[in-house]
Order: C-alpha cells, then sequence, then structure tokens
C-alpha cells in the first residue's frame, strides 16, 4: 500500500481538531444562551440538569451526541476527502449539507417521536456552528494556498497521455497551484522515443511502452502520489482499467482529464451507460426565465448603487470639474450585445483631447492585441490617477445598467475599432452584455494579456450563472481595494 503524503495527513489532523473544536463552541454556547450560564443545582456553574421533554437524558448528554453526530456526519458526506480541499465550492456545499441533514434530521425525528426539543437550543447551535465551519475552512484554505503558491502541500502528478495533450495539461495546472497539483513527469504511451518530445513538455519523460508493469514501475521511480490521464493517451480501455486496480492497491489517485477545456462543473454530468462513464457537457443558454432574472438583479442592485453612491458620485463631479477643464462626464461609443452600439458613461480622468493624442502615443502602448493602454499615461488628470486606481470613474456606468444596455457582470465592453479587428470565436463575447465588471476585472484587469482578456470573457459567456454573478461582485470588492492593474 502507498504511504499518503505527509501534508495530507497533517491537513485531515488540522480539519478534525478544527471541526471538533468548532462544533464544540458552537453547542456549548448554544446551550449558555439557551439555558443560562448559572444553576443552583449545578457545582458546574453551567445547566446541566434541564431534561429533554420526550427524552430519558439531560441536555448536556444531547449536546454530546449531537457533538459526535455532527463531527461524523462531516466526515461521512466526504468534506474532508483531499480532492475536494483547497480550491472550487465543493467543499463548503459538502459541510452546509451534512450540517443541514443534521438539522433537519432532528426535526424530523422530535416531530415523529413528539420529542421537544428547545427550538432555541437547535436555532443557536446550527447557524452559529455552520458559520464556524465555513469560515474555519476558509482560513485553512487560505493556509493551504499560501502553502502551495510556495510549492509546497501538492500532490505530485505524473501526466499519461500524448505529448501535446501531456503539454497542454501541464501547462494549465502551472497557472493554477492553488488547486493542488505539481506536475513533475510525463510518460506518453506508443510516442516516437526519438522524437524526444521532452523538449515540448519541460518534463522528462519516464518511458512509453503501453505496460502496466511499466508505467507502474515509472511512478515508483518519479514518486508520484497521483496519475492524470489525459487525452490522446493510446491505451487499451482494459489496460487502463488494470492501472486503476493497481493504483488502488497502492493508495495512488487516477485522475481522467478529458480534453475539455474552459467548461464549468454545472455543464458537466456523467452518465454510466454499459459501463462508460458519459460526459454530457450542456449548452449554455441565457434564454427566457434566465435573462429576465438577470435582468431584475441589474436593475435591483444598479439601483440601490445608485442611491447609495449619489453623495460621492456628487462630490467626484465637483472635484472633476475643479481639477481640469471639460465636462464631468466621458461619454464613448462602445459595442454592446448582438454587436449594437450604446454611449458608455465615466467620470472625465483624462484631458479633454486625449482620443486626439491617441496616435502621437500609438508607439508606447504597452497593450497586447486590439487593447491600447499605457501604464503612466500623460493624458491622465491628477484627480483621474485617483480615480481610476479605485475605480471611481466607473461608477457613473451604474445608469447604463439601470437603463439597460450594460450589465453589472459580464465581458469588457469593448470599442468599435477593437471589434472590427476581432476573430470569429472573440465574436462570442457580444453573445451577452458587456459589464461593469467581470472575470477580467477580478483577474488583474489591465495586467492581463489579451489573450487571456479573452479567455476568461469567453468562459463567462460559456458558464454563466446568477450564483456565478454573485461570486465575481464579491470579488471585485477585494479586487478594487488592492487596485492592481487599475490604470
Amino acid at each position: 500500500m502507498g504511504r499518503t503524503p505527509r501534508w495530507q495527513q497533517t491537513y485531515a489532523r488540522r480539519i478534525n481538531f478544527l471541526d471538533g473544536l468548532v462544533i464544540a463552541w458552537a453547542i456549548f454556547g448554544a446551550h449558555l444562551l439557551r439555558f443560562g450560564p448559572f444553576d443552583s443545582e449545578s457545582l458546574s456553574g453551567v445547566v446541566v440538569t434541564e431534561a429533554v421533554p420526550g427524552l430519558p437524558l439531560p441536555y448536556w448528554l444531547f449536546g454530546c451526541l449531537l457533538f459526535v453526530t455532527w463531527w461524523l456526519m462531516l466526515g461521512a458526506w466526504g468534506s474532508r476527502q483531499t480532492r475536494v480541499l483547497g480550491s472550487g465550492p465543493e467543499e463548503y456545499k459538502r459541510v452546509a449539507a451534512a450540517s443541514l441533514w443534521l438539522f433537519g434530521l432532528i426535526a424530523t425525528f422530535s416531530y415523529l417521536f413528539r420529542v421537544e426539543t428547545a427550538r432555541g437550543y437547535v436555532g443557536i447551535a446550527l447557524p452559529i456552528g455552520l458559520t464556524g465551519l465555513l469560515v474555519s475552512r476558509w482560513l485553512l484554505r487560505q493556509h493551504l494556498s499560501i502553502d502551495r503558491q510556495g510549492g509546497r502541500s501538492m500532490s505530485r502528478l505524473l501526466l499519461v497521455g500524448g505529448p501535446s495533450a501531456v503539454a497542454h495539461l501541464a501547462a494549465s495546472l502551472r497557472t493554477s497551484p492553488h488547486a493542488g497539483y505539481l506536475p513533475i513527469a510525463a510518460y506518453t504511451p506508443g510516442a516516437n522515443a526519438s522524437h524526444h518530445p521532452d523538449t515540448h513538455l519541460d518534463l522528462p519523460v519516464m518511458g512509453v511502452s503501453a505496460n502496466v508493469a511499466t508505467i507502474v514501475e515509472a511512478i515508483k521511480e518519479c514518486g508520484a502520489d497521483a496519475v492524470a490521464v489525459s487525452a490522446g493517451v493510446q491505451l487499451h480501455p482494459q489496460t487502463l482499467r488494470h492501472l486503476g486496480w493497481e493504483l488502488a492497491a497502492q493508495n495512488i489517485s487516477l485522475i481522467m482529464a478529458p480534453a475539455l477545456t474552459d467548461v464549468a462543473g454545472p455543464r458537466i454530468h456523467t452518465r454510466p451507460v454499459a459501463g462508460l462513464p458519459l460526459i454530457h457537457v450542456t449548452t449554455p443558454s441565457l434564454e427566457g426565465g434566465q435573462r429576465v432574472a438577470k435582468r431584475l438583479f441589474d436593475i435591483v442592485i444598479s439601483g440601490a448603487l445608485i442611491t447609495l453612491a449619489a453623495p460621492l458620485m456628487m462630490i467626484v463631479a465637483v472635484v472633476v470639474r475643479f481639477d481640469s477643464k471639460g465636462p464631468v462626464l466621458f461619454r464613448q461609443q462602445r459595442v454592446g450585445m448582438g454587436g449594437n452600439t450604446f454611449h458608455m458613461l465615466k467620470f472625465r480622468s483624462m484631458v479633454v483631447d486625449a482620443e486626439r493624442q491617441l496616435s502621437v502615443l500609438s508607439d508606447q502602448n504597452e497593450g497586447s492585441g486590439v487593447l491600447f493602454k499605457i501604464k503612466n499615461d500623460p493624458r491622465i488628470t491628477r484627480v483621474g490617477r485617483y480615480l481610476r486606481r479605485y475605480s471611481v470613474d466607473e461608477l457613473p456606468q451604474l445608469f447604463n445598467i439601470f437603463a439597460g444596455s450594460m450589465s453589472l457582470v459580464g465581458p469588457r465592453p469593448p470599442l468599435p475599432q477593437e471589434v472590427e479587428a476581432y476573430e470569429r470565436d472573440v465574436r462570442r463575447r457580444l453573445l451577452v452584455k458587456p459589464g461593469l465588471t467581470g472575470l477580467w476585472q477580478v483577474s488583474g484587469r489591465s495586467d492581463l494579456s489579451w489573450q487571456d482578456s479573452v479567455r476568461l470573457d469567453l468562459y463567462y459567456v460559456e458558464n454563466w450563472s446568477l450564483a456565478g454573478d454573485l461570486v465575481i461582485l464579491l470579488r471585485t470588492i477585494r479586487a478594487v481595494f488592492r487596485s492592481a492593474g487599475a490604470y
């Protein structure tokens, strides 16, 4: 049997301890708040004699049973499995599901057997405990992410597949170290060794034989604790099956990496047919009820933000007016959904003739692709530099959102000349309304390359969801205060 990596053992101990600590804190706190801290019949100063109506046991014993059951259910729901730790929402979903199921079962049991469990006791323990568990998992995740940025606490991965597919998988994993996978070697069954594929992979190639025993020997040699099988692998399905058995016997994870890129989890559904795990990828759609929900969301949130930000916008308008000559607002033609143009509003952050100076400054362009960016743009006014740093200049776009030409979340609103230079794939950005913020805003803003900006916008178009919009809005707040990439 293979040995579990030390970082996984350490992380498991931390999760077990913190889960127990949070649950004990929640139950003890609920007991104190519901029954009070003092009791004349209790030497400990805590109520222990109060009994549960309908059950022959006091509340302190009920609390102990609740502690054990809650802790065990977190494990039973798989919230401590290594593959869900460190990235993605699955860990949080499982923590919430285990907690809600537990208290749902308590409510059902109380109803069926007429057990009058104190509603205040249960009603306090659940929200306190669930909030504490989610916060503790988030804190552990931050610590784990810092470790992984430094190359620690990673699963050492042997990549198996065709040379090009393995190279793509390795490059993708290196851009997301927080996921916890460190490519250390490649194995390319059936590849021509004379082509020296390792020069393209930037990884040592451990072999090209399609033999299970040889692959297992390569795993031992490179010290991998997980194997990722990518597209283009020249292995018979029976060979893959035998490889899976060998890896399971040695406690080594087997990961299948299909040739799907930029597809979010909710669009992927696995359906077993005749022993084959067929992957169904649903077609993205923003029609009917989804479009109405997004529009209502935009109206409500933008209306509320306009009301709250009105005093700030009035102050900014006065400051912009007295800082330099010219109008307070800057109106610029942008391209919206379906290629329709509209006038986007911003607080003016540049001199009045900024667009006329563009041709003079074209040789100083630091942007990539069709974007024009200069880090220290001489056209920006004194006040404008601060407005841009914290994205205050974009507040008037709330009126664009309220009117319907923009959305709170979406691709970056492009200029007409940028759209003219779009390739066919890039035009998919125009399938949805441009946004005040988006994945491009929370992932680096102006520091992003053109290719990365396009990839993020297309990912948003292909995988839109209202929950995803909420996450992006929350991440935008952090990005604005960090002011990274804003110029």
